[in-house]
């Protein structure tokens, strides 16, 4: 027995389970597969971007960013690289580019050729307006991930692998959950399980919550030639049709796709990725000639796109922690600590507003 089940091993559970046990905490991570961060925390675009989000996840961005800058126990290394990220938008999208800059900090407006003199194969006459975030940076997800499963373990927690939950009960205080690595019990139980959140939910007897599992593809092609691209920033359209990442010498592009699936194991869809690719191509000067890798993941989202992170007021002991949708890997830091403030009553480290936006009640 343990005084806190953590079911999920994706970086929301291995950080909030490595939080409870910083508090304290005996902590049990349950992870189905046979190693953590299997799912969406390793297909992770990974980048932390202080603006991308509502107003809640920006909140969250301002508690992760300074555990970001200064990591201790979590990493002796750096987990942030310089990366930026370079935003355009055509006539049409201006719109979607106001509504970005509104409350933003430390971005600036550009225009269609000063985004050029940075991403060099950008087709200047196509955009109307631009914005870059120069402070945007790159995440060591795996060292992320790996520094939190360290601190976990040397507080005493355990991550159980292979062990995908059969049956999960409330009895005597406890919530008993059987996997195939035996049964364990504790009277905390956090759902941390990604796209399967809501499946989790029903399996213990609680409705869902509407959570809905995202397809996010993505592809690797070769850099254009006669270009350096290493320290070019992320850059996309403002309004979410594509994007691109240098990546180890080569581009990262992806069509931003955002179709809704059932959960699974996620593979990019054909037809999808060409789509991606041909709008990429309009925005550029250069031609896609081969697709070297392919690949996709889940981002779940609740019905407002928010977080949920809290007791479910329906089931003593139930916690949710789910819904990051794209989300997930840059507010771990900050969502680590709230849910580990909230289940072992510590200070939660955001104010009353942002707390009730991520409550599961609000579903209610």
């Amino acid at each position: 027995m343990t005084d806190i089940l953590v079911i999920g091993g994706g970086i929301a559970g291995i950080s909030a389970a490595a939080e409870c046990a910083r508090a304290g905490a005996d902590v049990t991570v349950l992870e189905t597969e046979r190693q953590i961060g299997y799912h969406a925390t390793g297909r992770s675009a990974a980048i932390f971007i202080r603006n991308y989000g509502n107003a809640t996840l920006r909140a969250l961005n301002a508690v992760a960013e300074p555990i970001f800058k200064s990591p201790g126990e979590i990493s002796d290394a750096p987990i942030l690289s310089p990366r930026g990220e370079l935003m355009i938008a055509s006539e049409a999208e201006l719109p979607v580019l106001d509504a970005y800059l509104d409350g933003a900090v430390g971005v600036e407006r550009l225009t269609g050729r000063e985004a050029a003199e940075i991403v060099p194969i950008l087709r200047p006459d196509s955009i109307a307006g631009a914005l870059i975030e120069r402070d945007a940076r790159g995440i060591d997800v795996e060292r992320m991930l790996q520094g939190y499963a360290r601190l976990l373990r040397a507080r005493g927690g355990r991550i159980v692998t292979g062990a995908g939950a059969t049956a999960i009960a409330r009895e005597a205080g406890q919530w008993r959950v059987e996997t195939a690595q035996g049964t364990h019990a504790a009277p905390i139980l956090v759902n941390a399980t990604g796209a399967w959140a809501d499946e989790v939910a029903s399996l213990a007897g609680l409705p869902r919550i509407g959570l809905q599992p995202c397809r996010r593809s993505a592809a690797i092609i070769p850099a254009p030639a006669g270009n350096d691209i290493e320290h070019w920033p992320i850059f996309g359209s403002i309004a979410e049709t594509w994007y691109a990442k240098p990546e180890a010498g080569k581009l990262m592009v992806s069509p931003a796709d955002e179709d809704p699936v059932d959960p699974h194991d996620a593979w990019p869809e054909d037809m999808v990725l060409a789509e991606g690719l041909d709008r990429f191509e309009q925005a550029v000067t250069m031609q896609v000639t081969r697709v070297e890798h392919s690949w996709a993941g889940l981002r779940t989202f609740a019905p407002d796109r928010t977080p949920v992170a809290g007791f479910d007021p329906r089931a003593e002991g139930f916690f949710w922690l789910a819904g990051q949708g794209g989300y997930g890997v840059q507010t771990a830091p900050a969502l680590s600590r709230v849910a580990a403030a909230l289940i072992t009553g510590g200070t939660v480290p955001i104010d009353a507003a942002t707390r009730a936006a991520l409550a599961p009640d609000r579903f209610s």
